[in-house]
Formats: C-alpha cells, structure tokens, sequence
C-alpha cells in the first residue's frame, strides 16, 4: 500500500505511528487498571457494609428483635450508594427490610445467599448470619452449640444489600473521556511535528528530483538551488557537479557512439556466426552445478516412492517435470561437449532394430500424446551393424524434434530395405522447413520457430546432436521438406547378418530393474549427494555399504562378503575415483562392475574414464538411467560368473 507514497507521507507516518501506538497502549493500561481499581473498591465496599450489618444483627435475629433489626437496615441505608438492604431468617423470612430491594428478586437471582452479582448498573450482595459458638459445660459433660439439633443449616438468616453502581459508571466514563482527549491531543501534537518536519525533508529532495528528471530528459543546463546544510547541500552540490560532467560527456559520447556504432556494424556478422558452444556448456554443466542437480534429482525420485496425498503428489510431479527439464539441457550440451572433444569411441556391433525401436515408442508415446500428436512406428525385424546406444538417441533426437516443432499432429518412424542397408524415417506433416533454412537447422542453438528462446523447447542441440553422431558413426543422414507439407528426416544403417551375438546370449536371472540385495559399495565426498545416492539404492532394495573416501568404505564393508558393483564419485578429496575402483578390484576381483558419477565435463576427465575402461555417467543422473545401468552391470556379471 505504502509503495507510491512520496517521502513526505512516508516522513509523517515513521513520526506519527509509533506516537500513536505508545499513546494508546499507554493510555488504554492506565485507563484498565483505574477502572480495576474502582471496580474492585465498589465490591470491597459493599462486602465491608454486609459482613458489618451481620455481625451487628446475629443477636437481634437470633432473639427474633425486629425493631433492632430495622434500626440497624435503616442506618445502612443512610450509606452513599445504598439502595435496599433486607434481612431475612433462615427459612426466607423477611425480618426487617430498607429501601427498594425485592425479596423475591432476592430469593431468585442468589439461591445460594453467598455470592456477589452485578444486575444492569446494581450491585447485589449477600452474606450469612452465622451463629457465635457457645460452650456450656460442667464436670459431668460438655456441650457445644452450633448448630440446629435437627441437623438443619447452621446460620440464622441472611443479609442482602443492592448497592449503586451509577457512580462507577460515571467514573468509567469520565475516565475513558479523558483517555481519548490524550490520544487525540498527543495525535495531534505528533502529526504537526511530523508534517513540519516533513517539509524540512521532502522540500529539497522534490528540488533535487525536479532538477534530476529535467537532466534525464536532456536538459543538462538545469541546476539545484544550494539551500541549507549538511546532506541535503552536499547531495544538490553532487547533483549539479553531475549535470556539469554529464554535458561535457554528451557531447563526447555522440561522437563516440556514431564510431562504436560503425564498428560494430562491421563485427556483427562475425559475432552471430562465432562459436559460442564451448563457452555456454562452461557455464551452464560447471561441476558446481551438477553436483546439488544430481541430488535433486535422486531426493525426487525417491519421494516419488511414497504415498502422498493428491496435492502433495502434483506439486511433486511438478519438481520432477522441472528437474527432468534442466537435465535434458544439461544433457544436450554435455553430449556435444563429449562430440566436440573427440572422446566419444563408439562401440560397433551387430543388434536387432526391431526391439530398440519397440523401446523408443514406449517412452516417446506419452510425451506425444502430452504434445497432442498420434505417434506410430512402423519396424521390420533385422540386424544392423553400429553402436546401439548411439542409434538410439539419434532416433530419440529425431522422433523428439518432430513431436516437439511438428506441429502437424502426426509423426511417423518407418523403417524400409535399401540394398546392404535400412534407411530409418522420420515423418512429420508440420509447417515443413523452408530450403534455405535447411542447412542451418543442424547447427547449434538453431531454432527456427522459437525466435524468443522458450525453454520449455529446448536448447536448439537435437540436430546438432544428431548430426555430429551421424557423421562419429560414417552414417547418411538426409533431409527432404517443403513448406507446407511437413519434413522427412532419415539415416542408413548397414545391415548385418551376423547373428552370433544374440544367440549366444542368456536370460537374465534377474527381472530388470530388480535391485533387491544388491550389495553396492558407494564412494561420495559430497554429504548431501552421498546421503540422497545412499537413501535412493536402499530404496530400491540394494544393501549400499558407503563412505566418503576409500578408507571409510573399506571400514563399512565386511569382511566376509564383496560388494557387488561399485559406484564412485570421479572427483574425491583425496585422489580420484579411477584410483579408487582400481584398489577396491585389486582386493575383490578385477571383473567387480563399477562405475564412475562426475560433474566434471573437461575432456581429459573423459579421457581417463575411457582409457581406464569404466563408464561415466554425468551428473545429474537420472533415477531410471542408474536403476538401468545397475540393473544391466548385475545381469551381465552373473551371467559371465554362472
């Protein structure tokens, strides 16, 4: 509310506000304390002339004198502030009575006779006659009377007393009267005080922002008046100093941008068409990064295992989309970066098409059916020579382009003979692109239909991706597309007819994806990622024996039984984790499973990874992509060790 205000109003409220508050709190204290007081003074007052009135009447009603009684009640009622007293017997009697009291308004409003109650602006009061004790006694016996020997109530009767509360009423009020006269008289004491001082304040600051804006607006001759001292002078001071250098640098800097302007003309071209890659994946998969990412994602992909309420489960999910996304950025430009540095080896051999793209329209299904578009795969069943894993994410690449900038509502995968060869397409009936643009679309951050750079379409790296794996693996990858009429991507594959590799082959003994009393031996020297690794295996039902260095696993792990796969951190305090799976296989066997987890991107980090032959997966690593990889290293040991 206070964001528009001017510093005047501002000035007037810091002075008048906490005045205000204090006055009040100040004031409604004292104001409930009198009225305390006084209240508590009525009802001790009225207690006092019961208490005295019942002392003085137990003989008179014991004795049944009712003149003495109504001497006494006519005394009371001479009081300030009486209004009726009456004097009853034990069994409601009226014995004597003096004023306006009621003796069934008595009897109904105070049953038990000992109480005090307020009624409108009376006050009633009522008091027991009780008996004095008297002792009888001789030689032979002792008796003490106190009592009816019927066994009946003990007092003899009972006083009731209406006193006026009209004069507390009064006070009240004239208390609460003068109370508010304070607040408002220190009100407006303290908003003078707070408006002269806000026009001390404001007044040359309104000056000094006059003369500011008029500067903005190209007006450099304009001055501040120097009035007054202290800050506010040395600010106008400043502000006309500025103005002076401010129209000695216009005129430089006119001149200045007219050649920068030139200049840059010149340089454009160069800069759009520099390679920025390198530096981009700097900045964004730096190992810092990585590091809380990939923890991230292992905390999510946990808590996705419990059960939550619906509300809980959506903002969860939501993490995850948003998790998942980053990640796939990463991942696009990790995967160039590794294309870049030439440490990519592919590994050639012979596979069966059908089920890796069996595998590809599982996952791809549901995000087509997210974007609105019918996905359909058309494969034959062959063998085909190259890297699976490479060809997988080509096709991915390919098939998530068409899905993502198709826009045509249908996408097509077909597969078809060609010789020695299986050209693989992928066909979409969207907007199609223009052919002059069909040489660039392959290039990085090329994205021909998202000009403002949404995020939620990715990088710009698919294409690219594709191409330089295409090219790593000496494959024809073509484009045909006309505006209009959608775009066909495709690749040629060589076929192959050796079939040796999956006959020979064996059933995994376990089910994939089963984890269940993996003994994983985990090296991590960041807490936070150790504890989300260590809580996401046992999650999954893996036994992780861990530690934050070599020496600290060994110290967890048995004695008696080896772990069954290792996963390390490449980065350690102390060495490396090449370093460290080298010394953990000499203790248990060079044919231990292992892995290597990194933030770290640089080339020579891949390189060492490739020349000590262990995998490396870059962090953030997805939950499913671990779980796989663990599930496909355990499978592949205990099928080599029967």
């Amino acid at each position: 509310m206070t964001e528009n205000w001017g510093i005047r109003a501002r000035v007037i409220l810091v002075a008048v506000l906490p005045t205000l508050v204090l006055a009040v709190l100040l004031t409604g204290f004292y104001a409930t304390v009198r009225l305390a007081d006084l209240e508590e003074s009525y009802y001790n007052r009225g207690s006092a002339f019961t208490r005295q009135l019942t002392a003085a009447s137990e003989y008179a009603v014991f004795s049944g004198n009712r003149d003495a009684l109504q001497q006494l009640t006519n005394a009371l009622l001479e009081e300030e502030g009486v209004l009726g007293v009456s004097v009853f017997d034990r069994f409601g009697d009226t014995l004597a009575q003096s004023g306006t009291l009621e003796v069934s308004a008595t009897l109904t409003l105070l049953p038990d006779l000992s109480a005090a109650q307020r009624h409108g602006d009376v006050l009633r009061i009522s008091e027991p006659i009780q008996p004095g004790r008297i002792d009888i006694g001789d030689e032979f016996m002792a008796i003490s009377i106190d009592s009816d020997p019927d066994g009946g109530p003990t007092s003899l009767g009972y006083i009731v007393l209406d006193l006026s509360l009209a004069r507390l009423d009064a006070q009240r009020t004239e208390l609460l009267a003068t109370g508010a006269a304070t607040v408002a008289a220190v009100l407006l004491a303290a908003l003078m005080l707070a408006v002269r001082m806000s026009r001390d304040v404001s007044g040359p600051i309104r000056r000094v922002a006059r003369t500011v804006s008029s500067i903005g607006k190209g007006r450099f001759e304009d001055r501040v008046p120097i009035v007054g001292g202290g800050s506010l002078r040395t600010l106008a001071e400043g502000v006309n100093e500025m103005a002076s250098e401010l129209s000695a640098m216009h005129q430089q800097m006119s001149q200045r941008i007219a050649e920068a302007t030139a200049e840059l003309r010149a340089r454009k071209e160069e800069a759009e068409f520099a390679n920025m890659a390198k530096s981009r994946f700097l900045a964004a998969a730096s190992h810092d990064l990585r590091q809380p990412m990939h923890a991230l994602g292992l905390f999510i992909a946990e808590l996705g295992q419990h059960q939550l309420a619906p509300q809980t489960r959506q903002l969860l999910d939501q993490i995850a989309a948003s998790a998942t996304a980053m990640e796939t950025l990463m991942d696009g430009l990790l995967d160039i970066s590794k294309l870049d540095a030439g440490v990519l080896k592919p590994s050639i051999r012979s596979f069966s098409l059908q089920p890796l793209l069996e595998r590809i329209a599982g996952l791809q299904q549901k995000i087509a059916s997210e974007h609105g578009v019918t996905l359909r795969f058309r494969t034959i069943d062959c063998q085909v020579s190259s890297d699976p894993m490479l060809i997988e994410r080509i096709i991915v690449n390919l098939v998530s382009n068409a899905i993502h900038h198709g826009d045509g509502g249908r996408v097509l995968v077909a597969c078809r003979r060609r010789g020695d060869s299986v050209v693989i397409e992928v066909r979409d009936n969207g907007p199609g692109i223009a052919p002059e643009s069909q040489g660039i679309v392959f290039q990085e951050f090329v994205q021909l239909r998202n000009p403002g750079r949404a995020r939620d379409q990715g990088l710009g790296l698919g294409l690219a991706i594709v191409r330089r794996l295409s090219d790593l693996l000496q494959l024809q990858l073509a484009l045909r597309s006309t505006p209009g009429r959608g775009a066909v991507f495709s690749i040629a594959l060589p076929l192959s007819h050796d079939s040796s590799e999956t006959a020979s082959q064996q059933p995994d003994d376990r089910e994939p994806g089963d984890l269940e009393g993996v003994r994983v031996a985990l090296i991590e020297d960041d807490p936070l990622v150790l504890a989300a690794m260590e809580s996401l295996l046992s999650s999954w039902g893996c036994i992780v024996h861990m530690g934050t260095n070599l020496e600290d696993l060994l110290a967890d792990l048995p004695t008696d039984e080896a772990p069954q796969i290792i996963v390390s951190d490449y980065r350690l305090g102390e060495g490396s984790g090449v370093e460290a799976v080298a010394a953990l296989r000499s203790r248990f066997g060079n044919e231990l499973p292992a892995a290597l987890v990194s933030g770290d991107t640089a080339p020579e980090v891949l390189a060492r990874c490739q020349e000590a032959g262990l995998p490396l997966l870059h962090k953030p690593v997805r939950p499913a992509r671990l779980r796989a990889f663990l599930s496909r290293s355990i499978n592949r040991s205990d099928s080599s060790h029967p």
